[in-house]
């Protein structure tokens, strides 16, 4: 997609060098940031410098490639595929993505293993553009009858950042908001902020300014009343690991959202490309939920008057917090799964309609 009319990928590999947009700088400051070594990739990751799961999953594939840069050996290339999937613990992309490089990677001759592993991270990355791009187009259908029978502007809430900045390109939840925007259906998009790191106001709503869709930023318990009032015709979110049995394990607030839509007849779909599905976790209790440093909670960060970035306390000082960042959405609450195979029941049966 485009930023001031430029169009850019989340990521990218040049002369032995992984290149990422720093997203912990946005919106305030694009800044292309240099990754060099597997504990680059490991830190870009921990820090959200890189965030998204299938964005997530291609920075760790480039990883094992910028480790074996560092160190044509086995054992190093096993050491740094273990401290990859122990960066982040919720998105199953990540875990996805490094098996499928280790497996591609098993008895390679040394003098192949780094050009094998550049050119498979580079497929997991084109593949993933493939499937957000179809995505797109399967969600858009959806869209489409929505303006057909309302004959006027499409209003979408969205919940934290499933755009191309989580992906390489195009997004989730965002890619039928992208193809009907690119067809002439109007659309506008209610982006809740996303706390505590203001996802949404800081990168969803960022990315849509670049491509010229419609959007208000709203506090993230607005959404309720906004569907009471009739203001919101469908929901999409994206998803970090979404189980076989079709519940959605999604940025905190996602359930509150779903539960908002169930109540007020709001159709809530889940965009997803197959690498999210969980297929061996049958209970979401299972899911295992990351719990950050609760500064991102208790500080907010911003430009000030002279445009200097500064993060500052918004809390009392002996208040204690707690920053879970994820949280499941039951199946029962979505209406369906777009996927880049077509839209499903959140099901099992769905599921495996699609994928087995």
């Amino acid at each position: 997609m485009h930023i001031n009319g430029k169009e850019f990928r989340t990521i990218w590999f040049e002369n032995n060098t992984v290149k990422i947009i720093d997203q912990t700088k946005l919106p305030h400051q694009f800044i292309i940031k240099d990754l060099k070594t597997v504990k680059d990739s490991i830190n870009a990751i921990k820090t959200m410098e890189v965030r998204g799961a299938p964005l997530i999953g291609a920075t760790a594939a480039y990883g094992l490639a910028l480790s074996i840069i560092e160190k044509n050996d086995q054992s190093f290339l096993k050491k740094a595929s273990e401290d990859l999937i122990k960066s982040r613990p919720t998105a199953i992309n990540l875990k996805w993505a490094v098996d499928r490089m280790m497996k591609k990677l098993s008895g390679v001759n040394s003098n192949e293993i780094l050009k094998i592993a550049i050119n498979e991270a580079k497929a997991i990355c084109e593949e993933d553009v493939k499937f957000c791009k179809n995505i797109g187009l399967n969600g858009l259908k959806i869209i489409e009858e929505i303006s057909k029978k309302k004959k006027d502007t499409v209003n979408i809430l969205t919940h934290c950042n499933a755009g191309w900045l989580a992906t390489i390109d195009w997004g989730t939840a965002t890619s039928p908001i992208y193809h009907a925007h690119k067809k002439g259906i109007k659309v506008h998009v209610w982006v809740d902020e996303t706390r505590p790191r203001n996802q949404g106001a800081n990168l969803t709503s960022y990315e849509l300014n670049e491509e010229g869709i419609s959007n208000t930023i709203i506090a993230d318990n607005t959404g309720g009343i906004l569907m009471q009032r009739g203001e919101v015709d469908m929901c999409i979110t994206g998803t970090d690991r979404t189980l076989s049995t079709g519940d959605v394990c999604n940025k905190i607030g996602t359930y509150l959202k779903a539960l908002a839509a169930h109540d007020n007849n709001v159709p809530f779909y889940v965009a997803l490309p197959s690498s999210t599905i969980d297929w061996d976790i049958k209970n979401y209790k299972d899911i295992p939920i990351e719990e950050r440093n609760s500064e991102e909670l208790t500080h907010v960060e911003g430009l000030d008057k002279e445009k200097k970035l500064q993060k500052i306390l918004i809390y009392p000082l002996k208040s204690k917090a707690m920053n879970l960042a994820f949280d499941v959405t039951p199946a029962k609450y979505v209406t369906g799964l777009i996927t880049e195979k077509g839209v499903c029941e959140a099901s099992e049966k769905g599921l495996k309609g699609l994928f087995k």
